[in-house]
C-alpha cells in the first residue's frame, strides 16, 4: 500500500503482499489479514495499493478505494515500481508452501522488497513475520521468515517494524478433514500446551496502528497475540461449536505426524517444515522469545473464533 501525509493530489500509500490462496485461507491481496488492513487505511484517509497477482482481483481492491498492482511478486521491478513515492510498505510473503525449497523463497522475495524500498527511498516498513523468527535452526517453516528479518535488517536507514504473530487461529481450519474423518484433532504437539493464539483481525489493527506512527531508525519486534489456550481447550471449545462436545485432541509422535503428511499428499520437505513447527511448539523453543516479550492480548478470543470455525465445518464438503 502506499502511505504517507494525506494531502489532494499527494495521498500516502503502502503495499500488501498476497497471502497463502489454499482452502482456509482467502488469496493474499484480499485475504485474512490484507483486507482488513487495507479498508482500514483507507477509512482513515491514506491512499492505498494493494499487489495481486491475480487480475481478476483489480475491481474488487479497487472497489475498497484502493489502486491495484497486477504481477508477480518474483518481479524486483513490479515491487520497485509499485513502492516509488511510497512513505510505508507492509510486506508479506506468502505462498512458500507451495515451493520445494520454502527457505529459499523467502529470502529471494525478502531480497526483492529490500531492492525495491532501497530504489524507492522508502524508509518505514512492517513486515509480517512470525513467532519463532529469533531462531535460525529448528523452527521448519519458519526459518525463512527469520532469513526475511535479517535480509531487511540489513537495509542502511529503514525504520522497520517485525510484526511477529502467534500461531493463527485459521490453522484450525487445517484439521477439518481429521476432524470428520477421524473423530479427533492432533498433531506432534501434547494436548496440555498451552499455545498463544492470533486472530488475522488483530494482525491487520497491528499492522495499521505501526503502519501510520514513527518508528526509530533499525528494527524493532512486535508480538501480536488474541489468547492464550491449552490444545486441549482449543478441541473443548471447537467440540462444543460444531455439535460434537467429546471432541479431544491427540498427541502424535513426529514420525506419526510426519507419515500422515505424506500420506495426505504432502511434499516430503513440506511435511518435514510442519513436523519442525509443532515439535518446536511442544518443546517451547518457538515461543521462547514471545515469553519474554508478551504482548496485550488482542480482541477475537477462542469462543469468538469457534463460531466462525463451525460455519467453515459446516460449509465444508
Amino acid at each position: 500500500m502506499k502511505m504517507g501525509q494525506h494531502a489532494p493530489g499527494n495521498a500516502p500509500t503502502s503495499e500488501i503482499v498476497p497471502w497463502r490462496a489454499e482452502k482456509g485461507y482467502y488469496d493474499s491481496s484480499l485475504g485474512n489479514i490484507s483486507l482488513p488492513l487495507a479498508t482500514e487505511l483507507v477509512r482513515q484517509g491514506h491512499a492505498v495499493t494493494v499487489i495481486s497477482s491475480q487480475p481478476e482481483r483489480r475491481a474488487a481492491i479497487e472497489v475498497l478505494g484502493a489502486s491495484a498492482a497486477i504481477g508477480s511478486f518474483e518481479d524486483a521491478n513490479l515491487l520497485a515500481a509499485t513502492c516509488a513515492g511510497a512513505d510505508a510498505l507492509y510486506a508479506m510473503i506468502g505462498g512458500g508452501h507451495r515451493e520445494a525449497d520454502s527457505r529459499a523463497y523467502f529470502q529471494r522475495i525478502a531480497r526483492h522488497y529490500a531492492q525495491a524500498v532501497q530504489q524507492a527511498g522508502v524508509r518505514r516498513v512492517v513486515h509480517l513475520s512470525s513467532w519463532g523468527a529469533h531462531r535460525d535452526h529448528g523452527t521448519g517453516g519458519i526459518l525463512g521468515s527469520h532469513d526475511a528479518e535479517e535480509i531487511l535488517a540489513a537495509v542502511p536507514g529503514l525504520m522497520l517494524t517485525h510484526l511477529r504473530p502467534t500461531s493463527f487461529f485459521t490453522n484450525y481450519y487445517g484439521f477439518v478433514g481429521m476432524i470428520k474423518g477421524a473423530g479427533f484433532m492432533g498433531a506432534n504437539c501434547a494436548g496440555d500446551y498451552r499455545v498463544a493464539l492470533v486472530h488475522p483481525r488483530d494482525i491487520a489493527a497491528a499492522a495499521a496502528e505501526e503502519l501510520v506512527k514513527s518508528a526509530p531508525a533499525g528494527r524493532t519486534v512486535r508480538y501480536v497475540a488474541s489468547d492464550e489456550r491449552t490444545q486441549d481447550e482449543v478441541a473443548q471449545a471447537l467440540g462444543a461449536a460444531i455439535g460434537r462436545p467429546d471432541l479431544r485432541w491427540v498427541a502424535f509422535t513426529d514420525e506419526q505426524m510426519r507419515a500422515n503428511l505424506l500420506q495426505n499428499g504432502l511434499p516430503a520437505s513440506v511435511a518435514a517444515d510442519i513436523v519442525d513447527i509443532y515439535a518446536s511448539m511442544s518443546n517451547g523453543t518457538l515461543g521462547e522469545d514471545y515469553a519474554q516479550h508478551k504482548p496485550a492480548l488482542g480482541k477475537v478470543k477462542l469462543e469468538e473464533f469457534a463460531q466462525e470455525f463451525a460455519v467453515a465445518f459446516g460449509s465444508d464438503k
